[in-house]
């Protein structure tokens, strides 16, 4: 017999891991836990436990406690007791805590990749060489961003007491990912574990405890649901960071609307898997194998829709079948097992409910010819071709190891199939042509993008979702974004300077040459500004413009939602001006400031018309001026990065724009607010449907002549005028609005974030707080570029 022969013939013999270090680990506890409060552990409240399963085997592990709104209370009030001193702390204090923590975790390495598996059915070879090294990776990472807080992000602080909710499909390394760059820019943590898989989380509160991470840092309570919304409801919490389904995101987008507390959000994906005919199709073979059955394919941005060009699609399909076949299946502590369980009944339900639908609806099923284990929670590896684009398997996210096989002709094709969803998380890209993967990454609309490669996760690069995947980034710089806020918002500086009141003569009308009375001033209704275009309103109304003294200086259109449908359609129609250079656009920008620069002396007239301050009116004229060309300036100057990844490939972290932005303007400053808050979504790109203020318009409408003169395309910023809680209300829930920003009140604030769980729109409202438009630091400058952006990581190998 050949080697060859041999190899073909070989059978796999079993290669358990033991199990002893976690049985060991829960015996010593007595296989009951409470929670991890103030550096003590503590009973719950209401006496309530729950058992935690492992699911290879259905038998229970531990019994676990369940999370009052009581016992909720008592974590969050141990971190807020805690945060004075852990954020008095200098950066090099907390990276040393940090860095403690991640030498423990790798001291405990075997005991943590055990615990995992038991506790979640994933292979013990990812527990192992996987999830607790990039576990550790993180926390080093993160200590080193801790020692350069105070250099790299100038003039920021922590945001406070963080929630943090994590899943069941990667319990530690989703811990990881929240838990080191809070501690890292100085917050404390109230942790709530998924109910299925929480024994990994109170082994690390162990290790905490052991590193000396001082007492009510970091606190976990364990729950369901239940646990998880009372952390979410809790007045005294400054933010919640949340991994999840995007229908429990939308819940929580809901709740915490207009409660001031800053949210980030990693939710559902159905990713799409490109493989065009020039690709290797062993290496793709082998990427769809990482893709869709990593983690029994219960990870978020699972490659599970392959779209394949048609010219290799069968071919593909049958060495997707023949290495099906080869595919191991049992024990997750067998280390030659590819396979393990799902983690729970109810989600191995799910799975069948969604693959027997996929079958009724006409795709076609196939599965290896051997059969899972009966005992515990598995499902086979499952490939279905036939696929309509619009059916429930390519659309709804299944979270498990089920894949759909479709196909395209095109490149184009491939693009639009690929954002064939509402979602948006990440996407693999497999071509040998290098011009072909880097022009079609940035069209995919998704937060990652992997080339000739999937799940690739580190530290330094951030990963996060466009759409209905959330908003927020975890790890790299951008993640660190999420878990800090300006000084000055602290501090109470966001008041805006008050207008001294000088009356102005009224306009007068016109002197006839005949000696004869004056003739009254011609009346003008400034219009709607859409698509280029001036544009009467839908209503037929018009809305005064008053003055000092209640004096009527003019009138403006009455914008409806009809009115909003136009201009959010002309937007749209305009995105081909964040396809364009960045030059380009600055160029644009430096020629609205020339030609506000010109008729600085009208604009000033106009606002000292409204606001009766003519000394005030110059200097937010000036003040604009100095805006745009600030936006011009940082135009072609926003760079992205290339993270350091410690792998052998260049990740790019690209700065994208969202899209479509909504913009509802302050009352103060009606022109300095209208630049401040318009021109960095423009100069990044975006198209923009904007609200002036509602008490006075009319500098805004004058602004189009502006924009009519400085080259810029139609249907970039469109003007509607009117009631701005009304607009803001249906630009907040306009499903083809990406992000919605709004600068009133408390009440408003609260709308627009309610509103926007419809398709999970990023927000960015001011909760009824003033900003100093005049001061640079609140008026203008990263946060506002930031805001305006979402950033895109494409991992690129290289090599032979």
């Amino acid at each position: 017999m050949s080697i060859a022969e041999i190899f073909e013939t070989m059978e796999y013999g079993p290669a358990p891991e033991s199990a002893s270090p976690a049985v060991a680990w829960l015996e010593e506890r007595g296989r009951t836990f409470g929670h991890f409060i103030a550096g003590e552990w503590r009973d719950p409240r209401g006496g309530e436990y729950f058992d935690t399963s492992n699911p290879a085997d259905n038998r229970p592990l531990a019994r676990l406690a369940h999370g009052s709104t009581e016992d909720v209370d008592d974590a969050v009030r141990a971190a807020r007791e805690a945060l004075p001193a852990w954020q008095a702390l200098d950066g090099h204090a907390r990276a040393r805590y940090l860095y403690a923590i991640a030498r423990h975790i790798q001291r405990h390495s075997r005991l943590f990749a055990v615990l995992e598996t038991v506790d979640n059915g994933k292979p013990i070879r990812e527990s192992r060489d996987i999830d607790i090294p990039l576990v550790a990776r993180h926390f080093y990472h993160h200590a080193g961003w801790a020692q350069l807080m105070d250099t790299e992000f100038p003039g920021a602080t922590g945001v406070g007491v963080v929630g943090q909710i994590i899943p069941w499909n990667f319990p530690l390394l989703m811990l990881a990912w929240k838990v080191a760059p809070a501690l890292a820019m100085g917050n404390t943590v109230v942790l709530k574990p998924a109910e299925f898989t929480s024994l990994t989380a109170l082994l690390f509160a162990e290790v905490c405890r052991d590193a000396g991470l001082p007492a009510g840092v970091l606190n976990v309570i364990t729950g369901d649901g239940r646990t998880g919304a009372a952390l979410v409801a809790h007045d005294d919490v400054d933010k919640i960071a949340f991994t999840g389904s995007t229908d429990v995101g939308r819940i929580i987008r809901v709740a915490t609307a207009g409660t001031g507390k800053k949210l980030s959000l990693e939710l559902g994906g159905k990713s799409p898997f490109l493989v065009f005919d020039d690709a290797d199709l062993d290496s793709v073979v082998e990427g769809v194998v990482d893709a869709i059955w990593f983690n029994q394919g219960q990870v978020c941005c699972a490659g599970s829709r392959i779209l394949a060009q048609e010219g290799i699609a069968e071919k593909l399909t049958a060495r997707l079948r023949e290495r099906m076949e080869t595919l191991r299946v049992g024990n997750p502590l067998d280390k030659s097992v590819d396979i393990g369980a799902i983690v729970a009944p109810v989600q191995l339900d799910r799975i069948r409910e969604l693959v027997e639908q996929g079958r009724q609806e006409g795709a076609s099923l196939w599965q290896p010819s051997w059969s899972c284990p009966t005992e515990g929670c598995f499902f086979p590896p499952t490939l279905f071709t036939d696929v309509q684009p619009s059916s429930t398997v390519a659309q709804v996210e299944i979270f498990g190891p089920v894949v759909v096989l479709m196909t395209f002709r095109t490149p184009s094709e491939a693009v639009e199939l690929a954002n064939n969803t509402p979602y948006g998380l990440a996407s693999s890209v497999w071509t040998e042509n290098i011009n072909l993967a880097l022009d079609i990454a940035p069209k995919i609309k998704a937060g990652t993008v992997w080339i000739n490669s999937t799940n690739l996760f580190d530290a330094a690069a951030g990963f996060g979702g466009y759409r209905e995947s959330g908003f927020g980034r975890e790890g790299g710089r951008e993640g660190l974004w999420e878990y800090i806020k300006p000084r000055w918002e602290v501090a109470g500086k966001g008041s805006a300077p008050r207008r001294e009141t000088v009356r102005t003569k009224p306009p007068r009308g016109e002197k006839q040459k005949n000696g004869g009375p004056s003739l009254p001033p011609i009346d003008r209704t400034a219009k709607l500004y859409i698509g280029g275009k001036q544009a009467r309103p839908d209503s037929g109304y018009s809305m005064p413009v008053y003055g000092p003294g209640d004096r009527l200086v003019g009138d403006v259109g009455l914008g409806n939602r009809k009115d909003v449908r136009n201009a959010v359609e002309a937007a749209h129609k305009a995105r081909g001006w964040g396809a364009g250079t960045a030059h380009n656009r600055a160029q644009v920008l430096y020629y609205m400031a020339e030609n506000l620069g010109a008729r600085a002396d009208e604009f000033a007239r106009r606002i000292a018309a409204m606001t009766g301050d003519e000394a005030g009116a110059e200097r937010e004229v000036e003040a604009s001026i100095r805006r745009l060309y600030t936006y011009a300036a940082w135009a072609d100057k926003y760079d992205g990065l290339v993270h350091a990844t410690p792998l052998r490939n260049v990740t790019i972290a690209m700065n994208e724009p969202i899209g479509v932005v909504g913009v509802a303007c302050p009352d103060a400053f009606p022109l300095l607010g209208f630049i401040s808050t318009v021109m960095p979504a423009v100069a990044t790109g975006n198209s923009v449907v904007v609200v002036p203020s509602e008490r006075w318009p009319l500098v805004a409408t004058d602004f189009y002549q502006v924009l009519d003169t400085s080259d810029l395309p139609g249907g970039v910023v469109n003007i509607v005028t009117g009631k701005r809680d009304e607009l803001a209300e249906t630009l907040a829930s306009h499903d083809d609005v990406e992000a919605m920003w709004y600068f009133g009140s408390a009440d408003g604030s609260a709308m627009v974030e309610r509103l926007s769980a419809g398709n999970m729109k990023r927000t960015w409202v001011g909760y009824g707080r003033d900003r100093d438009w005049l001061d640079a630091e609140q008026g203008e400058g990263r946060e506002f570029l930031r805001q305006a952006t979402q950033v895109k990581n494409v991992w690129v190998p290289y090599g032979e």
